[in-house]
């Protein structure tokens, strides 16, 4: 699911990659609501609550908003960097750095993240955003744009649309591709939820240590994709 790209893609691995990642946001973005009270996994919000202290020229909060704007796109524009640079060596591989950066933020928070709450909230808000903006920028590349992650707001706009449509488009073809497409959106948004079940249970139990939870699904990902990548490459070995 990490390592297909362009026509090698199929429905199956975006909807693999589309379940393991938006149960990963899920999970961060209730742990991160339930920790330090803001939002982790988008920036809409926050472009509105930075407009609103600017105006009411409160400019330390303002500023403090567009820190998690920047900590977004800069998660975003690293995780394409990252991309790029490797890919002009090698092929093969080339999520698996922005990946695993993502999995060492969700980690670190899980363990130290607890002692951080009171005295750095705001480094916490910064962190899970830099990792949501690395996730998104990651799986859009991977997907051709075709799998988003880490909000809903555009899902439920086009899963509205697509819906609709089915009234109108008969044709086999299109009815297919329809289907495909909305099976994807109900996807995500069925493991978003999910991972947002989970994070705000056990949030309860364990607080950020729940982080652990999405971490460790990541590298169970990365892992599986591995395997499975050499066997397939051990498959065409042994075939020719």
């Amino acid at each position: 699911m990490f390592t297909h790209q362009g026509k090698s893609r199929t429905l199956k691995h975006n909807l693999r990659i589309a379940s393991l990642l938006s149960f990963v946001a899920g999970i961060v973005n209730v742990a991160g609501f339930l920790a330090v009270a803001k939002l982790t996994t988008n920036v809409t919000g926050h472009f509105a609550f930075f407009v609103d202290e600017v105006f009411k020229l409160n400019l330390w909060n303002g500023f403090v908003y567009f820190l998690y704007i920047f900590f977004f796109f800069l998660g975003s524009f690293v995780s394409s960097y990252l991309v790029e640079l490797i890919s002009q060596k090698t092929e093969r591989n080339i999520y698996v750095f922005p990946t695993s950066i993502e999995i060492l933020i969700l980690f670190s928070l899980g363990i130290f993240g607890s002692s951080l709450v009171i005295d750095y909230p705001n480094m916490i808000a910064c962190s899970l955003l830099f990792a949501m903006g690395l996730q998104n920028s990651l799986v859009t590349k991977i997907s051709n744009a075709t799998v988003r992650t880490t909000h809903l707001t555009g899902l439920f706009t086009d899963l509205g649309i697509e819906l609709s449509q089915l009234f109108f488009y008969k044709e086999p073809e299109m009815k297919k591709k329809l289907y495909s497409s909305i099976k994807l959106r109900l996807t995500i948004i069925s493991f978003f939820f999910i991972g947002g079940i989970i994070g705000g249970i056990f949030y309860g139990e364990i607080q950020l240590m729940v982080l652990l939870i999405a971490g460790l699904a990541l590298v169970i990902g990365l892992i599986y994709d591995n395997i499975k990548l050499k066997i397939q490459l051990l498959n065409r070995k042994y075939n020719h």
